[in-house]
């Protein structure tokens, strides 16, 4: 939070910049939902990764600023999160890593959104997409 408001100094929508894309790389939904909700008005954007799995929130938050948890990963998703499930089931299962993880080889998906800023900077629409496998 400190960081992304030292950052922010630097850049502002309007002023010195176009557009404002924070990827928050986290692991809880709860912190990314925090610091969406605390750029909402200061950047165009703030969307989630790490997570592997696209979550279906994404919306404009109220002060302008478009908002998804996760965008989910480009890859196979019939899989673990990218890997061979039948290895993962099997670690999972025996509690022993047996067998190193190997990335699965079906058809993939891509993830994302797409996003429509205003001349201001804020957003004005925010597009979940998911195409593929």
């Amino acid at each position: 939070f400190e960081e992304a408001e030292r950052m922010l100094k630097q850049y502002r929508l309007g002023d010195n910049v176009d557009g404002i894309l924070v990827d928050f790389h986290g692991e809880a939904t709860s912190e990314k939902m925090a610091m969406g909700h605390y750029l909402d008005g200061k950047v165009s954007a703030m969307v989630g990764t790490h997570t592997h799995v696209p979550t279906a929130d994404h919306m404009i938050l109220e002060y302008g600023s478009a908002y998804q948890t996760d965008l989910g990963m480009c890859g196979d998703y019939n899989s673990v999160i990218g890997h061979d499930k039948s290895i993962c089931v099997a670690n999972f299962l025996t509690q022993i890593r047996t067998q190193k993880l190997t990335p699965a080889t079906g058809a993939g998906t891509v993830c994302g959104c797409v996003i429509t800023l205003k001349s201001n900077g804020l957003a004005q629409q925010i597009e979940l997409i998911k195409m593929g496998g």
